[in-house]
Formats: C-alpha cells, sequence, structure tokens
C-alpha cells in the first residue's frame, strides 16, 4: 500500500477545500462544439491510424533477442537495461488507473461544476485526445526496444513481441501526467483563491513520476522514455484547458469567432489573445 501512497497523497488533496467549494462556480472555459467536435474526431482518426501502424510492426525473432547488447544502449540510459520486474509493472498500471480516473471522478463528484460537467468532460476527452495522438504516431513509427528485451529473465515470447519494441515513449507516464496535471489545471482554474492549490500540483507532479519509476523498475521504458513522456504529458494537461480559457479568467483564451468583413465576406476562425 505505501508504495501508492502518491496517489493517495493527490485523491486527498482534491478534497481538502470541498466542504468550503460546494456552491456552483462559473465555468474559466470556453468550448464550441463546431470547433471541438471536429478536433476530437480528428484526433480520434490520428490515433487510430497510429494504433494501426504500430499493429503492422513486427518483433525480433530469437536470434536477434539473443544478440541484443546492452552496450550499444546510450549511456544515458543504459543503467535501466536488463531490467525486470512484473509486480513494478503491476503498480504502474494501478497508478496509471487513478491517474485517469482522477478528472472524471473529480468533474463527476465536485458540486462546484454542477452545470459543467459536460463541458469538463467534453475538455477531458479532448485533452487525452491529444496525449493519445502524439503517443501512438510515436510508437508506430519509431522502433525501440524496451529494457527487457536486454534480459534473459521474461519468456522468450516476451522479448520478442511487436510490443517489445515500443519503448519510446513512456505512454504510462504520459497519459498519466496529462489525467493529473489536467486535474490539477481545472481545479486550479476553477479555483484560484483555495488553499489546497499547491498540494494539488504536489500530487500531480509526484503521481507521474512514480508511474515513470515503477516503469523503469519493470523494464518497459528507459529514463529518457519516460521524461519525454512526462514533459509531453503534463504539457498537455495544461495547455489544452489554458487554450480554452475565456478572456475574463486571464490567461490565453482561444475562441471560435464569426461574421462578416466590411466588403460583406463572411468568415470564420479561432481568435487568440493573451490578456495581460
Amino acid at each position: 500500500m505505501k508504495r501508492l501512497f502518491p496517489l493517495f497523497l493527490f485523491a486527498s488533496s482534491l478534497t481538502l477545500t470541498a466542504p468550503a467549494q460546494a456552491q456552483q462556480v462559473d465555468s474559466p472555459y470556453n468550448l464550441s462544439w463546431k470547433v471541438d467536435l471536429p478536433v476530437t474526431l480528428g484526433l480520434t482518426a490520428i490515433s487510430s491510424t497510429g494504433l494501426y501502424l504500430n499493429l503492422q510492426k513486427e518483433g525480433l525473432t530469437d536470434a536477434e533477442a539473443l544478440a541484443l547488447d546492452k552496450n550499444n544502449v546510450p549511456k544515458f540510459d543504459r543503467f535501466i537495461a536488463g531490467n525486470y520486474d512484473e509486480g513494478a509493472r503491476t503498480i504502474s498500471d494501478y497508478l496509471l488507473i487513478g491517474s485517469v480516473a482522477a478528472p472524471p471522478a473529480l468533474i463527476a463528484l465536485n458540486p462546484g461544476f454542477r452545470g459543467n460537467r459536460g463541458q469538463l468532460a467534453g475538455l477531458f476527452v479532448e485533452t487525452m485526445g491529444v496525449t493519445t495522438s502524439i503517443f501512438t504516431m510515436s510508437v508506430g513509427n519509431i522502433y525501440r526496444y524496451r529494457p527487457l528485451t536486454y534480459s534473459s529473465e521474461p519468456k522468450m515470447s516476451e522479448r520478442t513481441r511487436a510490443n517489445a519494441t515500443n519503448s519510446f515513449f513512456a505512454g504510462h507516464t504520459a497519459a498519466a501526467a496529462t489525467g493529473t496535471f489536467f486535474t490539477a489545471k481545472i481545479f486550479n482554474d476553477f479555483y484560484p483563491d483555495s488553499p489546497a492549490r499547491p498540494y494539488v500540483w504536489a500530487g500531480a507532479a509526484l503521481v507521474p513520476a512514480a508511474v515513470a519509476y515503477y516503469r523503469i523498475q519493470a523494464g518497459k521504458h528507459f529514463l529518457s522514455d519516460n521524461i519525454v513522456g512526462y514533459t509531453v504529458g503534463a504539457a498537455v494537461g495544461i495547455v489544452v484547458p489554458q487554450l480554452h480559457k475565456t478572456a475574463s479568467r486571464a490567461g490565453i483564451s482561444c475562441v471560435p469567432m464569426s461574421g462578416y468583413t466590411p466588403n460583406g465576406y463572411a468568415y470564420s476562425g479561432l481568435h487568440l489573445t493573451k490578456r495581460l
């Protein structure tokens, strides 16, 4: 249970100020289904393409797996080559599930989000879609052998299957970071004066770091894979909601707009502003 402490800390931090924030809060975000629905569908298409490419990949032969030499791994990652721990893999899976479940749980259970739940759910799906698209296209096109392929401990079938070429980048870490940082971001934007914000952000940072640690111990990813995954996930979890903020709630605002020019021509598009 101690290994899951980061997840418990994060979940607990979300409830620190719940009694004081039972009243519905106006949403700081603006979504247009005319824009965001096509974007989400486009992201689904990209993710599906990446998944298809991933399914076309081929694994190693037994001879190729036996010939792998950890000395060919860059020095920065070489100390991880040969790691393998099924227990660590299981823990990373639980942490991932908790991280991705955190935003829906917060959206559903926080009374302050009443009336904005559909909007926030759509924003979360779009945000996860961005991370998923980047991840699937990466593993669909990049061959990098997992650290466990350099170990003699796993079964040969585990070392030679196509999934063993999906080391870059760390999908568990990216998805966990997207989930936790998205949660912290919407909490921060709805409750900018909440004393719980430092704890929520600390939990958001700690949980995907724990996922990265256990993915390394499990032999699923190298350190560099996790650094990239963490960076991608955290950036997407923060930037996508920020791009949907309304002008009245500060920061960068990305809103759809349409109208007519003085010449009578119709126009439509996105208006990006930065509130100083």
